[in-house]
């Protein structure tokens, strides 16, 4: 029978050296081993938040808190079942008091942030969208989109997979100007090293995720 888990990664808080919450990275074992889901959506959004709030159970039992902030992602076509918006609200109530976050990790048509972030927001659920600037989610896409959400994240990593780390400075601080322009929170991934933390600090990021403080894992 095919197995499917979440692995967590954590987000710190450099303000204050603690844990913010954690990303919840899907993953499917074949003949042993874990590895991206060929397709996210082989896996229903139902049986996705039932399986996410198993993992918070975990994370509650093997931390002893429960005020972590949870990141769930959404793909573009995730967006587009009917039942996402009620599994994830239903989901919402069944793990509070830990906060839960969904990640857009694909630009989206306007109307459908819209009425994500209307039905999202009614139920103190934040809205982020994920690797700015790669990937779908270039400024062109999703700069109307911008004043809906709650958060930015900037993926370091996807500029170094693709052979482009020399622009992630640059790009950067673009973004870090988008998130200032339209009062959003910044999360900044990928960090990797005391070169990373330091240029996070120079633009006030202190929301980092990366390898420096943790691989993606199963509790």
């Amino acid at each position: 029978m095919t197995k499917y888990s979440f692995f967590v990664q954590p987000q710190i808080n450099k303000d204050n050296d603690s844990i913010f919450g954690y990303e919840v990275l899907l993953r499917k074992e074949d003949n042993g081993s874990w590895h991206l889901p060929k397709d996210f959506t082989e896996l229903s959004i139902e049986q996705q938040t039932k399986l996410l709030e198993e993992t918070v159970k975990s994370l509650k039992k093997n931390t002893g808190k429960d005020n972590r902030v949870i990141s769930f992602n959404l793909n573009h076509d995730q967006t587009n079942d009917p039942s996402a918006i009620d599994e994830i609200i239903f989901l919402k109530k069944r793990i509070a008091p830990v906060s839960l976050t969904i990640e857009l990790t694909e630009a989206v048509p306007l109307n459908k942030v819209k009425e994500l972030s209307s039905l999202l927001h009614q139920n103190n659920i934040s809205l982020v969208l994920d690797d700015v600037g790669t990937g779908s989610n270039t400024y062109e896409n999703i700069k109307q989109a911008l004043p809906y959400v709650d958060r930015i994240k900037f993926a370091m990593q996807n500029f170094r997979m693709n052979g482009h780390a020399e622009l992630i400075p640059k790009c950067l601080d673009f973004w870090v100007k988008q998130a200032k322009q339209y009062c959003l929170d910044m999360v900044i991934e990928g960090v990797e090293d005391y070169k990373d933390q330091v240029l996070a600090k120079n633009y006030g990021i202190d929301i980092q995720q990366g390898y420096l403080y943790g691989k993606p894992a199963m509790v």
